[in-house]
C-alpha cells in the first residue's frame, strides 16, 4: 500500500439538506471527543514545550502499565493480561509512532493531545484496509495506547468540544446535546451517516445557513479527522480527497453561490441574445446528475459538458452498462433541457478509479488518459458506449471524444462507436437517429490540424483548461506556476478564433466548455469570437447571460479586434478589465473586478 491509497478522491451522494458549498477540514465527531482537547500552539516557541509534555506522558503511561503488570503476575493465569499489556508498551515505545506524533505537533501546530489523535486515525485507517480480519482487530491496542497518553496529557480536565479552527463534522448522528456543546460557529458544515430533511441536522444547518448532506450510509467509515472535504449541500454530495482540478472547480462554484443575488436570477431563463440579435446557446457543466435541478434554474439550455468520470471513482467494481444507462437517463430527455453532451470518460492523469494499475505514470498528463485510454481499453469504452446509444431515443444527445490529437484518434473512436451501433440495431434496440459526434479541442495539435477534423465530427468543443495548459507549456495545479495561466494570453486567443474560423468554414458548430466561457469578464471577448455555445458552471449562467443582453455583437467584436493587435497577456487583461469596467461598472466595479 503506497501513501497514495490514502488520499484517492471519493464521492459520496446522499440528501442535501441545506444549501451551498463549503470546502475545508473534516472533523470526526465522536461523543468521546471532550476528553480531547484541540488548541492551535499560536507561539513556535510553544512547540518543544508540547514535544517534551507529549514525552512525559509517554513515560507517565508506560510506568502506569508496568506496574500494572506487576500486579498481575501474582494473580494465577495471568500471561494473557501481561501479554497485552506488554504489546501497549511496545507501542508506547514505537519509534514511528512517536515520530509521527511529534511530526503533527510541529508541521500542524496543534497541542500533543490532538497529534497523538491524528496518529491513530492514520493507523485506524491503515487497519480498516487490511484484508485479514485479525489484524484489522488490533486497532484496539493502539487506540487503548491513545486514551491512556491522552488521559496522562489531560489528567483529570475535560474539555468542552472545541475543533479549532473551523471544521467540517462528519458523524453518524448529531443529537440536540451533541450539537449544544459544540462551538458552533466553528462548524463549517455536516455530513452524516443517517438523517432526512426533518431530522435535527438538517433542521440545525438550515436555520445557521450552513451547508449540509445527510443520509450518507457510511461517510463516518470513510473519513478521517483532518481530511480534505468538500460538502455540496445544493447537489446532496460529498467529495473526500478532491484532486487539485475538483478543488478549484468547487472553489468557483463556491464563490458563484455565495455571489449569487437574486436580482440575477431574474436573467437566467431569458435567452442569450444581444442587442443586436445575435444569438448563443448556453450550456451548463456538470459532474453528478444531482447538479440537474441547478442547471436548470440557473438558466442552461441544455447540459453542454457531463465528465463522466465519478462514475468511475471509487468504486469497487468498474460501473456496469447498467450502471451507466442509469445515470445518462437522468440527464437525456430531461424536461428543461433541450440537449445533453456526454463527454467519453477522461480517466488517466489524476484521475482513476480503484485498480491503478495503469496510473503509474512519470507525467500523467501528458500519458495514457482520456481517449488515448479508452482506444487501448475498448471494452470498457463499448460499454459506455452501448448506454449512451441506448438512451439516444429518449432525447437529444451529443457524443463528445475528449483530448483528441490528431485524424486517427477520432477515426477509431468512430469505427468503435459506428460497431457498437451497428450491433445494438442488430439487436433491435431503439437508437435516436440525430446523434452529433464532436470533438474537445484541447491539444494544440488538434488545432493545427482543425480542418481534418472537422470533416470527421458534427461540433467542436474547445476545452480551455487543457489547452491553455500545453499551449503555454505549464501545470495549472502547480502553484508555482498559476500566474502564468492566463486566459487571455494573445497566443490562447489566436488558437480559440482559428479553432472557431475553420469550424465556421467547415459548417460546423464551435463551442466552448472550459471555465473560460464562464468568466463574465471575457464575455464580450468571446461573443466577439462568435462562438456559437457557452458551456458552464451553471451558477455563472445568469450573470454571463446579462452580460450577453446588454452588449452588441458589434461591440464585442471591435473591443476583439483591438485586442488581438495587443502583444502581451498583461495588456490584454488591462484592457480588457478597464472596457468591461467601463461598459458594465455595476457588474464589475462593485465586485472587485
Amino acid at each position: 500500500m503506497g501513501p497514495d491509497d490514502l488520499t484517492k478522491t471519493f464521492v459520496r451522494k446522499g440528501i442535501g439538506v441545506s444549501p451551498g458549498i463549503v470546502i475545508g477540514k473534516a472533523y470526526l465527531f465522536d461523543r468521546l471527543d471532550t476528553q480531547v482537547p484541540f488548541y492551535k500552539l499560536s507561539d513556535p516557541g510553544l512547540i518543544d514545550e508540547e514535544i517534551q509534555r507529549f514525552r512525559r506522558a509517554l513515560g507517565e503511561s508506560e510506568r502506569q502499565l508496568l506496574e500494572l503488570k506487576g500486579k498481575l503476575s501474582d494473580v494465577d493465569g495471568g500471561m494473557d493480561p501481561q501479554y497485552i499489556i506488554d504489546v501497549h508498551v511496545m507501542i508506547l515505545r514505537d519509534q514511528k509512532f512517536i515520530d509521527r506524533t511529534i511530526q503533527n505537533i510541529r508541521e500542524m501546530s496543534v497541542n500533543a493531545e490532538w497529534a497523538v489523535r491524528i496518529t491513530v486515525e492514520k493507523y485506524r485507517e491503515l487497519f480498516d484496509r487490511m484484508d485479514d480480519d485479525y489484524l484489522r482487530g488490533r486497532i484496539s491496542d493502539i487506540q487503548y495506547a491513545e486514551q491512556r497518553i491522552v488521559a496522562n496529557l489531560v489528567g483529570k480536565k475535560r474539555a468542552a468540544l472545541d475543533m479549532g479552527e473551523k471544521v467540517v463534522m462528519i458523524a453518524a448522528d448529531l443529537s440536540p446535546a451533541d450539537t449544544a456543546q459544540m462551538k458552533i460557529d466553528r462548524v463549517l458544515g455536516f455530513a452524516t451517516d443517517i438523517g432526512g430533511k426533518t431530522s435535527h441536522t438538517a433542521i440545525v444547518a438550515r436555520s445557521l445557513a450552513i451547508p449540509a448532506v445527510v443520509g450518507l450510509e457510511n461517510i463516518t467509515r470513510s473519513v478521517r479527522t483532518n481530511d480534505d472535504i468538500i460538502v455540496d449541500g445544493t447537489a446532496g454530495v460529498v467529495i473526500v480527497h478532491p484532486d487539485p482540478e475538483v478543488r478549484r472547480r468547487y472553489e468557483d462554484k463556491k464563490r458563484l453561490y455565495e455571489e449569487a443575488e437574486d436580482d440575477l436570477l431574474d436573467y437566467a431563463r431569458l435567452p442569450a441574445v444581444t442587442k443586436d440579435n445575435y444569438s448563443v446557446e448556453i450550456g451548463g457543466n456538470i459532474e453528478f446528475i444531482e447538479e440537474i435541478p441547478s442547471a436548470i434554474a440557473h438558466g442552461a439550455d441544455g447540459i453542454g459538458l457531463y465528465r463522466t468520470e465519478f462514475l468511475y471513482i471509487n468504486r469497487e467494481e468498474l460501473p456496469s452498462e447498467e450502471d451507466h444507462l442509469v445515470n445518462y437517463r437522468s440527464v437525456v430527455g430531461v424536461k428543461g433541457l433541450a440537449w445533453a453532451t456526454i463527454r467519453t470518460f477522461d480517466l488517466g492523469g489524476d484521475k482513476f478509479f480503484k485498480d491503478q494499475k495503469h496510473c503509474r505514470e512519470l507525467n500523467p498528463q501528458l500519458g495514457l488518459r482520456a481517449i488515448r485510454f479508452c482506444l487501448k481499453e475498448v471494452d470498457l469504452f463499448k460499454i459506455q458506449l452501448r448506454a449512451i446509444l441506448r438512451v439516444s431515443a429518449k432525447g437529444k444527445i451529443r457524443v463528445m471524444f475528449p483530448m483528441i490529437s490528431g485524424i486517427e484518434e477520432i477515426r477509431e473512436a468512430k469505427r468503435i462507436f459506428a460497431e457498437v451501433r451497428d450491433e445494438l440495431l442488430a439487436k433491435g434496440e431503439s437508437i435516436g437517429k440525430d446523434i452529433e459526434i464532436g470533438v474537445m479541442i484541447e491539444v494544440p495539435s488538434a488545432v493545427i490540424v482543425a480542418e481534418e477534423l472537422a470533416k470527421e465530427v458534427d461540433f467542436f468543443s474547445i476545452g480551455t483548461n487543457d489547452l491553455i495548459q500545453y499551449v503555454l507549456a505549464i501545470d495549472r495545479i502547480n502553484e508555482r506556476v498559476t500566474y502564468l495561466y492566463e486566459p487571455l494570453h494573445p497566443a490562447v486567443l489566436r488558437l480559440i478564433k482559428h479553432v472557431v474560423e475553420v469550424g465556421h468554414r467547415s459548417g460546423i458548430r464551435v463551442a466552448m466548455c472550459g471555465e473560460m466561457a464562464g468568466e463574465p469578464a471575457y464575455t464580450m471577448i468571446l461573443l466577439g469570437l462568435e462562438l456559437d455555445e457557452l458551456s458552464m458552471n451553471p451558477l455563472a449562467i445568469p450573470r454571463v447571460k446579462k452580460i450577453i443582453r446588454g452588449s452588441t455583437l458589434k461591440e464585442s467584436k471591435a473591443l476583439l479586434n483591438k485586442v488581438m493587435t495587443l502583444a502581451s497577456a498583461q495588456e490584454i487583461r488591462t484592457y480588457v478589465e478597464a472596457a468591461m469596467q467601463k461598459r458594465f461598472p455595476e457588474e464589475f466595479q462593485a465586485n472587485g473586478q
